[in-house]
């Protein structure tokens, strides 16, 4: 399919849009019909069956943005919210050709279904796709937005738009030219740039919306700066928007406060400027639903909180055994889940301490999991071959399934992040009754509560200093809580499950996107009530 779209096809596109304007001022004399939100995102799993007679063949997951996508989307649903959302036609990935999407699409008109709510982008660079983010990013990037902005928002009207990290930076502008209210979520602080000339290229008219975007430099005229001022395409979905959410609130107060330099100068202070106007707030995401040891399939006995001590047993067993680790009831297991990078997740301070916390630890047989992939894998073998640690520290790649059993199996999780825009482990590892051992940072900060001395209070173990002693000073905490008495430790982890159950979950994380998009709207968007 060509990228190029014909000067008929931006005239039909140009009338279109104007007829969408004249539709928005009109809709404010319609308060009785239900306001239509359009998600746009690159990522999403499991969509309601209602929604699209392909909804759960819509599988293209490459972290957290995909099952937040898919939570939002299927809580609007059930709310009776007219809601849609579009993505890239991953035809690979959703395990469909051609012939099967014209049958199926033949069946639905034929059979009169309904509204179709999954709306599709349509390139060859999506159809062979194994992964979401592999090559040529940034060109499917451009191809996806300009298919949502020529097709998709054209064909649905949204009253909002609701879009999801740098592949959907143009859309807000778009949204801005022509009075849609827009909200932007920032799963990560990644970003591309792109001159307007390139994505001109790609079939976008970006003449039409190019005043609300974020170019290197201040832009004289639309000609000046069409060849070589490059727009920021993260930074200009901040700036358009008309709310920007980061994935934890404390991520959002450490980047507008310039505490990672990492940060790019654009992005600091475009949410800078978002979050002094009042435009800017945090919402966690959640674990997906499968994180559940009452019924997760991969563990090797299910258990609630009410017998959290029988459960992790019998799930330690099975760990040690699976990956090599000494077979020791008794033996206290710290489980690491993160990839290994060294740039964020902290691998290399906790190499740092590895053999002399394991040696010192000797007497209650500490153990150590690595079930994780990245580049510092080849560090941690090292460790273990030259000091011998086989037995007491395993490494080996991730494996979903053997990652599951970690979080049931092991006694405590590892989480000694630099920085960390939301995180899922230390959300997850509770659910199981697994403790983590985690810095104090981003969406760490928002979720972990360090213990109580007397475990009334707290779900985990947090250090304030990002370093290895840091690191170690909360494995001697969390150590000191394993000698606990049994009784002592079972009316803790019961408590923390509990708890994790009903705080981490996607129906409260949401609840909490409706509210937004209430509040920017006016109005409800389903049939909740409050």
């Amino acid at each position: 399919m060509s990228s190029e779209k014909s000067p008929s096809s931006q005239k039909k596109l140009k009338q279109q849009m104007a007829e969408f304007a004249n539709d928005q001022s009109r809709k404010g004399d319609s308060q009785s019909k239900k306001p239509t939100i359009l998600v746009v995102t690159p990522e999403i799993t499991y969509l309601p069956e209602g929604m699209g007679n392909m909804a759960q063949r819509m599988s293209a997951k490459a972290g957290g943005m995909a099952d937040v996508s898919a939570s939002l989307v299927s809580e609007l649903y059930d709310q009776g919210a007219d809601v849609h959302v579009a993505l890239p036609n991953y035809r690979r990935m959703f395990h469909m050709d051609v012939q099967e999407m014209f049958d199926r699409e033949y069946e639905r008109v034929k059979e009169n279904l309904g509204i179709e709510r999954i709306h599709l982008a349509e390139d060859r660079i999506f159809y062979h796709r194994d992964q979401i983010y592999a090559d040529e990013n940034l060109r499917v990037a451009l191809a996806f937005q300009r298919e949502v902005i020529n097709h998709i928002i054209p064909h649905v009207r949204p009253d909002l738009i609701h879009c999801n990290d740098w592949m959907t930076g143009l859309i807000p502008a778009v949204a801005r030219r022509f009075g849609i209210p827009c909200l932007m979520t920032l799963h990560n602080i990644h970003t591309e740039k792109v001159t307007m000339a390139e994505i001109e290229d790609r079939g976008i008219d970006i003449a039409e919306f190019w005043q609300h975007l974020y170019f290197e430099r201040s832009p004289y005229s639309y000609e000046e700066s069409r060849m070589n001022n490059a727009t920021d395409l993260l930074a200009s979905g901040i700036f358009a928007s008309d709310h920007v959410n980061t994935v934890s609130q404390t991520f959002l107060h450490e980047v507008v406060e310039g505490r990672h330099s990492f940060v790019p100068d654009s992005i600091k202070n475009e949410l800078a400027n978002k979050n002094w106007a009042g435009c800017a707030s945090g919402i966690l995401n959640a674990p997906d639903v499968s994180y559940d040891p009452t019924t997760d399939p991969a563990i090797a006995f299910k258990y609630g909180y009410e017998n959290v001590m029988e459960g992790k047993a019998m799930n330690k067993r099975k760990l040690q055994e699976a990956i090599g680790l000494n077979v020791n009831p008794d033996a206290p297991i710290l489980f690491w889940p993160s990839r290994l990078d060294p740039m964020q997740k902290g691998c290399q301070i906790l190499a740092d301490i590895l053999y002399q916390t394991v040696a010192d630890y000797s007497e209650l047989d500490l153990q150590v999991a690595i079930i994780a992939n990245g580049s510092f894998q080849g560090h941690f073998e090292n460790i273990v071959n030259f000091h011998g640690l086989h037995g007491r520290v395993a490494v080996v790649g991730f494996n979903e399934r053997l990652s599951r059993l970690g979080y049931a199996g092991a006694d405590f999780m590892m989480m000694p992040s630099r920085f960390e825009p939301c995180g899922l482990p230390q959300m997850v590892s509770p659910k199981y009754g697994t403790l983590s051992i985690a810095h104090d940072t981003g969406g760490i900060h928002d979720t972990v509560e360090h213990m109580h001395y007397d475990g009334s209070l707290g779900n985990g173990f947090r250090f304030q200093h990002y370093s290895p002693e840091g690191l170690r000073w909360g494995i001697d905490e969390a150590l000191q809580f394993y000698k606990w008495a049994d009784s002592d430790r079972e009316r803790v982890l019961s408590r923390i499950m509990k708890e994790s159950s009903a705080r981490f979950n996607h129906k409260t994380t949401a609840a909490a996107y409706i509210d937004r998009y209430e509040t920017m709207l006016g109005k409800k968007v389903g049939n909740r009530v409050t």
